[in-house]
């Protein structure tokens, strides 16, 4: 279970390579926005695509490699080493494709599918919404009502990554009256960004980072209209579709974290033998050897645990319990390790000579991205303290997991 499988292997080394060989040294390059990198992102995508390590986790049927989760884990892992490689093998439209692929009408898969796995880009998530606590999606207060055959949204959004490269957002909004209870009163609704009333407010600055990656907008939506058909999935539905796509972004993301903390393990490691003080290697230094024990426990234990909760979810479980858990654990895994990598460089590794500094700011922002660390302990919690309670408990059995 915790060996990469044989078939695995041979994908994994080339993604590996490829990312040490052709994007570690363009990270520079792409630690730039979007209209500033996008040329020499298009030319290493154009070689990830010829080598055959294009969209690897997405399903064969829409133009992917598809990897079962447990497999892909390993290969994502590789991907993650740099923030950029999530964009340059096409990984980051997984949740939004997966979502479109299971739910999308035959017109809307033509339109905007295809084209979003094969671009990398193209259609953009709008939940998250200024003034409302993003831990209590009841509150969203973005609404669509039908006049005249047609969809009329109004309200703002925020958060909503990657508008400048999207030809349509997803926009969750409510749809029903207010007697409706409150989890069946949302829809996805498909909106077009030339729509007339559509309004990009701005680019919202995000702990300084303007990689290839930034971008996560304010959107103003003021009197948007749309076909009444431009619903994703069934009235109502807005909830269920958002933790259909949520919960294994949680898992890709996590994913990624352990290639993070891999590369920051291997540089603390490094320096702490090739740095001496007082005649002696850092590695020699008690404190210095309780943050490579540290790091090796958080790794190797938030490791096995995405491990299982992908097998889980292969088997067709839900696994909520163990997404939850395991967002909040390896978000501040990756956290601890890339904290303790520059300590240990000092000085240094507060600078961009190193890719420390901005890993770390990448850390920091998984701890809200996908619903911030306190509503997963509590959700977890709440769910196994009720597998305990009423008059048939089942209680919670590591063992059968």
């Amino acid at each position: 279970m915790f060996q990469i499988p044989d078939h695995v292997r041979p994908v994994r080394d080339r993604v590996l390579r490829f990312v040490d060989e052709h994007v570690i040294p363009h990270e520079r390059g792409l630690d730039r926005p979007w209209a500033e990198s996008v040329t020499l992102l298009t030319e290493l995508r154009e070689r990830a695509k010829a080598q055959g390590l294009w969209a690897l986790g997405h399903p064969a049927e829409i133009g992917g490699g598809g990897m079962a989760m447990r497999d892909y884990l390993f290969v994502n892992e590789a991907v993650g080493r740099t923030e950029p490689g999530q964009a340059v093998f096409g990984t980051n439209t997984l949740q939004t494709a997966l979502l479109l692929h299971k739910h999308a009408s035959p017109a809307t898969r033509a339109e905007l599918l295809l084209p979003l796995v094969e671009r990398g880009h193209g259609v953009s998530f709008a939940v998250t919404e200024p003034g409302v606590a993003s831990s209590d999606p009841t509150q969203l207060q973005t609404r669509a009502d039908l006049v005249d055959g047609e969809w009329v949204v109004t309200g703002r959004k925020w958060f909503t990554s990657w508008v400048d490269r999207s030809s349509h957002v997803l926009v969750m909004c409510r749809t029903e009256p207010e007697h409706v209870p409150v989890h069946q009163a949302f829809s996805m609704i498909v909106v077009p960004t030339s729509s007339p009333g559509f309004t990009v407010v701005r680019d919202l600055p995000v702990l300084g980072l303007h990689d290839v990656l930034s971008g996560h907008f304010e959107l103003a939506f003021d009197q948007v209209r749309v076909p009444a058909d431009a619903l994703l999935g069934p009235r109502g539905a807005g909830f269920t579709l958002s933790q259909e796509r949520l919960g294994p972004g949680r898992i890709y993301h996590c994913m990624r974290w352990l290639g993070q903390a891999q590369r920051a393990f291997d540089l603390l490691c490094r320096r702490a033998n090739d740095r001496h003080t007082g005649g002696r290697p850092l590695a020699d230094r008690q404190l210095v050897q309780k943050m490579v024990f540290d790091s090796y426990l958080q790794i190797q234990s938030a490791r096995l645990m995405v491990l299982h909760t992908a097998e889980l979810v292969d088997r067709g479980d839900q696994a909520r319990v163990e997404i939850s858990a395991i967002k909040v654990q390896c978000a501040q895994m990756v956290h601890d390790v890339v904290d303790r990598a520059m300590q240990i460089y000092g000085g240094e590794g507060m600078t961009n000579d190193l890719p420390l500094e901005s890993m770390y700011r990448h850390a920091r922002y998984g701890r809200i991205v996908d619903g911030p660390d306190e509503v997963h302990v509590q959700r977890v919690a709440r769910s196994i303290s009720r597998s305990y309670a009423g008059d048939t408990p089942t209680g919670w059995d590591f063992a059968t997991r």
